[in-house]
Order: C-alpha cells, then structure tokens, then sequence
C-alpha cells in the first residue's frame, strides 16, 4: 500500500519492543499528512470511534491519523482529538504516555526520537513525555502496568511526583471500572505483577482503586507461618509465584484477593487472622461486584478466599470429610476450576519467604482423591435408584469407598 504526500511511520510499542530485544506482538502505524477520505480511498477499513483509526486492507494491522489532543474535563475521555493532515509526526509523539513510547521508526528504518526515548532505554528509566501526563488518569495504571512488564526499569521521580498530584486532585476517581479492570488484568499477566501494586501504592493510588487491598501493608501475621510477616508484602509474593509460573488470570486475581480478609482483623488477635477466610468472601465479592470483574476470575477468588485455610486441614480429613470437602470445592463438576484452585493455594504456601520450593502434599492427596471419585458411575448408580435422596445417598456412599481404597 502506498501514499502519495503523506509519510508512514511504525511507531510506541513495536518499536520499544526493538529497542529491547523483546518480542513484537503488533505493529500500530502513524500516518502524517492523509485525511480519512484519502485512508478510505486507499482500501482502508475505518475502525476508530474517538479518533481516526484504520485497518491495513491486507496486514490488518492499525495505522493511526497523527493528532493532537486537548483536555476538555476530568476523566480519561475528557479530550477533544485533532486530526489533520497537518499535524506533524513530533506533535503525535508530544501526545503520549512515555518516551520510551514515544519513538517513531520511519520506511528506511530510522529512528525518529524527540523526546529521548533511547536514553531512557538505556538508562531503564520510564518517564513521562511532557506535563500533558496529567490529563489522563489511564496514565497511573499504564505506568503500573509498565512498571510490572519492564522490571528492570524505575519510574523517575518526577513522573511520581505527577502521579501523585494526579491522586490528590481525584482524577483516578473518574475512572471507570471496566478500564480500571482492564490495566490491573493486564498487569497481573506481566511479569512481575507485584511491581505494578507497588506503583500504585508510591503514588496513592491503590489507597483509591484498592482500600481493601492497600490496607494489608503493615498488617503483621504470626512469624512461623509467615516469615515475611507483612500481609501485603505475602500477598505481593503470592502473584509473583502464581506469574512464575504462567498460571492464569483467574488464578492470579485468586491469589491478589485471597487475603482481603485480614485488613477487618481486630487489634486484640493480632498477629493471628481467625476466621479472615470468612470474612474475605463479602470483600471480595464487593471488590468483583465494584470493578465488574469476568464471572470465571470472581467465582474463582471467592471460592480461594473462603477455602485456602480449610485445603491444608486435608491431610488430617477422614475419607468422609474428604469427599464432602470435594463437593464444597464443586470438583467433580468442575474440575478445571478446582486445579485452579490448587494452583492459587500453591501460590499461597510458596509465597513466603524461603519457601518457594516446599513440598506440597496436600495438592497430590487432592488430585488423587478427585480421580478416585470420578471413577464412581453417577450414571449408572441414579438408574437403580428409586428417588433423588436414595440417588445422593448412593454416589457418596460408592466415592466414599473409593476414597477409603485411595487411604487404603
């Protein structure tokens, strides 16, 4: 596809990722000098609701009209978007979040860097591109979310400072929870989702998107079981295992909401937390409830809050108990979301310090028991009896002796 006057630039992501010898997942193109009539003309399909957006008739990849933006009212949809042929290329760039972001790479492969962007590659320091930072709260979560994909790199203390006076004049209380649950999922899938909690805690802003979660910091729990002590630092641990291991969303939503139960703690228990599985669940739900959290993310941190302390009584359970705890669990309905299940209590018992490698008994007890009842005909066993109670009765009866042969 080729343009008349106007010129193509590859730009952000694409081109960072280069930068960092990481992978390039998309490619996202800037066009200078086109409008949407001649975009149209030259096969595009338009796709953009806010601002001038087009998919490449063959690659489907985006090209973007350059534009400028001006904030019009609090929010991140505060804006009014100018596009036209003559905003410049370093104007688009003057736009956006990051100058690690705000590099453009050109048709011979030249790199367009207005803001210093490589420096701060190099440097590994992630810094906002001008004071226009400030007008979209998106920006503090995107910066945690950078943070929790880019390790190795700081904010500069200068964007912080932004950041916070972003907080402090209620900017991140415009944002709307889908979006606020889009960046915190995205972050908990990157690499290290503690960092992206340990932004928004610098800059005030888990304190608003989080209070229950924020509340952790500083709640101590009993040494022996807990060598980290801290609660919010565990919980910090507990995601970094869970993403160590490539587990899913759900099950690191699971091990972030697990504990939400122990900021309601009183004074006279502490170190101790009896009964915080309990009363997690209400948190939680109003946590899902709130930020409008996927149905498969919330039934499973529920079910996690309220049975991750009871999975580790499952050594010493009678075969009785066992199956009746298989059945709370929903397992054999459901067996994916039970491995689920195990995989964020895992990520519990591992997300301690210094024992990131224990042994885990529980998890193969578990496993056994659930395939042991499976073998057990519910089919089979329904068909010879008489009515619904003789029915229940019956299958636990038969994964009951199951599971006796398993102890056997």
């Amino acid at each position: 596809m080729t343009f008349a006057s106007e010129s193509v630039y590859i730009v952000g992501g694409a081109v960072r990722d280069e930068l960092l010898g990481l992978p390039i997942k998309d490619k996202d193109y800037v066009v200078v000098g086109s409008t949407p009539e001649s975009m149209l003309a030259a096969g595009f399909k338009a796709v953009g609701k806010d601002f001038p957006v087009f998919l490449h008739p063959v690659t489907h990849d985006e090209y973007a009209l350059a534009r400028t933006e001006r904030k019009t009212a609090k929010g991140y949809k505060g804006f009014v978007v100018h596009a036209s042929p003559d905003v410049t290329l370093e104007e688009d760039l003057a736009r956006r979040d990051f100058t690690i972001n705000a590099i453009a790479k050109d048709g011979q492969g030249r790199l367009i860097d207005p803001f210093n962007g490589q420096v701060d590659i190099q440097a590994r320091v992630l810094r906002h591109v001008s004071i226009a930072f400030v007008e979209d709260p998106v920006r503090i979560l995107r910066a945690a979310r950078f943070s929790a994909r880019l390790p190795d790199f700081n904010l500069a203390p200068e964007t912080l400072t932004l950041m916070r006076s972003m907080v402090d004049a209620g900017e991140v209380d415009a944002l709307v929870a889908e979006r606020v649950w889009q960046e915190l999922a995205k972050g908990l899938m990157e690499e290290k989702p503690s960092r992206m909690f340990e932004t928004l805690r610098a800059c005030g802003a888990l304190q608003k998107i989080l209070p229950t979660l924020d509340r952790l910091w500083g709640m101590p729990q009993p040494p022996q079981h807990h060598p980290e002590v801290d609660a919010g630092v565990h919980v910090m641990l507990v995601i970094d295992y869970a993403a160590s291991k490539h587990f899913s969303l759900p099950v690191r939503f699971a091990a972030l909401m697990h504990n939400l139960g122990k900021e309601s703690t009183t004074q006279a228990i502490l170190p101790r937390h009896i009964g915080h599985e309990e009363r997690g669940v209400n948190l939680v739900q109003e946590v899902c409830k709130r930020l409008r959290v996927p149905n498969e993310c919330k039934e499973l941190a529920v079910m996690v809050t309220k049975f991750h302390g009871k999975l580790f009584q499952a050594l010493r359970m009678c075969p009785d108990t066992l199956v009746h705890f298989l059945t709370q669990l929903d397992a054999i309905r459901q067996p994916v979301r039970f491995k689920e299940f195990l995989q964020a209590c895992e990520a519990d018992a591992r997300g301690q310090a210094g024992m990131e490698t224990c042994p885990l008994p529980v998890a193969d007890l578990m496993l056994k028991a659930l395939a042991a009842v499976q073998e057990v005909d519910a089919g089979g066993i329904a068909q010879q009896c008489e009515n619904a109670e003789h029915i229940k009765r019956a299958i636990h009866v038969a994964r009951l002796e199951k599971v006796r042969q398993l102890f056997a």
